[in-house]
């Protein structure tokens, strides 16, 4: 059995908190903190669209993710990894544009910036989570300043990754626990339980379809219990 921190238990989350309206200027912003990992998300809105939109009438919802220096324990450059940053954002992106109505956001764009302060694991699962709280907020600001007539979420969106290590199946890694996993896998699912992405991968040798089901169905699990945190977060902001 893998000893897990704080004698955490193979299909437990880590400790999730999330705070709102951390920022000043963004119309939505959180600070969520999923174990040690970080993410501030913010979410800001441009009277403008990309060019293959221009003259739809259509809205698009894009993100943007980076890693503060000091996030990880050995300083990372600020243009480090830029590949990884970039597969990421578009991640996060497509993540939120499939629960987001675009055609009734009119031609602008919602950016939602996802800066990781600190990183444990889970930092792209966490933007992408965080990251719909804070769209969330801006569109609801959106609708009271009436600049759209209704809030254009179709559903919930969030993500958790699983991974096998030392042959057990466990939900939520760590950093440590994602370095030494045999199995890495990274979910994401909206709120009526239909996978939006999922990303997995075998470090090493393989891994079976008995082993996928049971990864998938441990997501399942731990998604859910993250879209009842969402819902609790929404109804204490007076957004649901």
């Amino acid at each position: 059995m893998v000893r897990r921190a704080e004698d955490r238990g193979a299909e437990e989350l880590r400790p999730i908190s999330i705070e709102g309206a951390v920022q000043r200027h963004p119309l939505g912003s959180v600070l969520i903190r999923m174990g040690e990992t970080q993410v501030l998300c913010a979410a800001t809105v441009e009277d403008s669209v990309p060019p293959f939109l221009k003259g739809t009438g259509q809205g698009w919802v894009t993100a943007e993710y980076g890693m503060l220096p000091t996030s990880t324990q050995t300083r990372t450059p600020r243009e480090g990894g830029r590949a990884r940053a970039v597969e990421i954002q578009r991640l996060i992106g497509r993540s939120l544009r499939a629960v987001t109505q675009l055609e009734t956001l009119g031609e602008r764009t919602i950016r939602v910036d996802c800066d990781v302060l600190q990183a444990d694991g889970g930092t792209r699962t966490a933007s992408i989570t965080g990251g719909f709280l804070a769209l969330a907020q801006a569109l609801h600001r959106m609708k009271e300043e009436g600049v759209i007539v209704r809030v254009p979420l179709k559903d919930q969106v969030a993500a958790v990754s699983v991974g096998l290590v030392q042959g057990e199946i466990l939900l939520d890694l760590d950093y440590r626990e994602d370095a030494m996993a045999d199995v890495d896998m990274n979910v994401v699912m909206t709120g009526s339980g239909d996978f939006v992405e999922i990303q997995g991968t075998a470090e090493e040798g393989a891994f079976t379809r008995q082993e996928l089901d049971e990864l998938l169905d441990l997501a399942w699990k731990g998604i859910r219990r993250i879209h009842e945190i969402q819902l609790e977060f929404l109804k204490s902001q007076g957004l649901c």
